[in-house]
């Protein structure tokens, strides 16, 4: 039996994170976004609700919320602001590999420490000559009796500068490719561990980006998340478990352009008559409804299956591609339905559209998205 109706549980979600965005992040949303500045008062509150982190089992201090929950809870805070959930929402790209492949120790004291007081933690793959192509990475680790060094740099790290630990990815042999990587979980304080500079970006500027070193760190096998090998795997895993979060962040984007939209067209007036009666605006809000709730459903068919228990690299990415691709476009229409008035920061719809670019890049660019959906559907032909 297929239902698309919602449970008591998660409407009664949606009503106390819908009312925390409109409350807490939207009368912050546009100061944080100007000075570059990630509200911490917000994230500790929005900590104390069980919205960071809200996938975490209850064994270890979490919500123990499905992935259908998490999506619900992801849209409706990036209606408020991209730039803070994905900071919030980052905790849930870290631990995913440890809910994957960590052992119960490690379970214990890295989610642990995400569920005893409002920390954050990060994920780091990317480099500078690695970013779609995760296979490429640089970053080496090496056997030193029975311990591992880790040397290298990865950029564009969420939370970087505030992360008390970080998932790392690296190989024992760059020539390897996939074959050659492996994954550790790394403490910030651990000697050789330094953070870089921050990025200075398009968009979702209250969100921490930065660049982290590795320089001799030593670690313990207790810090072996992926050996040899599996830790590509282990990273392709965990976006296929997190790219549906990215297309509920469009979903938010889409819905507030939406909002936005419709509200502009029928007080703004041209030729005697709101806007709202001019077909070619209706036409473009007409498109922006549809792809809102397009992805929409994408999004909760990917995260109805992580709950069942299967992985879907297909669907996961229709999700993301789609919402991604979409958002942009219905964010760039809300400028357009604004007009002159869409172009400055008055208006919240330019931060719409700078916040939706980086969609289309992260976890996987859209044209990343398009290989993985078309190597799927050629092997299911196969």
């Amino acid at each position: 039996m297929l239902d698309f109706d919602l449970t008591t549980e998660q409407k009664t979600l949606v009503e106390e994170t819908k009312r925390f965005t409109r409350e807490k992040i939207i009368p912050v949303a546009a100061e944080a976004d100007k000075k570059h500045e990630f509200p911490m008062d917000v994230f500790k509150e929005a900590w104390e609700l069980g919205f960071v982190g809200p996938t975490i089992p209850e064994e270890y201090g979490g919500a123990g919320m499905t992935e259908l929950d998490n999506v619900l809870l992801t849209e409706e805070l990036a209606f408020g602001c991209t730039g803070i959930q994905t900071s919030m929402t980052a905790n849930t790209l870290a631990a995913t590999p440890l809910l994957i492949a960590g052992n119960d120790a490690q379970k214990k004291k890295y989610l642990g420490l995400l569920t005893s007081e409002p920390v954050f933690a990060s994920y780091a793959i990317t480099e500078s000559a690695a970013g779609s192509d995760a296979a490429g990475i640089q970053t080496r680790c090496r056997k030193d009796g029975n311990d591992w060094i880790i040397n290298g740099e990865k950029i564009y790290i969420t939370n970087a500068a505030w992360a008390r630990w970080y998932v790392v990815f690296a190989t024992v042999d760059p020539s390897r490719r996939h074959k050659g990587i492996m994954a550790f979980v790394v403490d910030r304080d651990a000697p050789g561990v330094s953070v870089g500079k921050t990025e200075d970006k398009l968009g979702q500027r209250a969100s921490n980006t930065a660049v982290i070193n590795f320089e001799d760190v030593r670690l313990s096998t207790d810090h072996v998340l992926a050996e040899e090998g599996h830790g590509f795997k282990l990273a392709m895993q965990t976006f296929d478990r997190t790219r549906p979060d990215i297309g509920a962040g469009a979903c938010g984007i889409m819905r507030r352009s939406l909002e936005e939209s419709v509200a502009y067209a029928l007080e703004r007036k041209t030729f005697g008559v709101p806007i709202a009666e001019h077909q070619m605006v209706q036409a473009m809000i007409a498109e922006m409804g549809i792809k809102y709730e397009a992805t929409r459903l994408l999004v909760w068919k990917a995260a109805w299956q992580i709950d069942q228990g299967g992985r879907n690299s297909l669907v996961a990415s229709y999700s993301k591609a789609f919402g991604a691709d979409s958002a942009m476009q219905v964010a760039t229409d809300a400028v357009q339905v604004f007009g002159g008035n869409g172009y400055i920061t008055e208006y919240p719809v330019e931060k719409l559209m700078r916040d939706a670019k980086i969609l289309q890049i992260y976890e996987g660019t859209s044209q990343i998205q398009r290989m993985v959906i078309a190597k799927n559907l050629f092997a299911g032909v196969r």
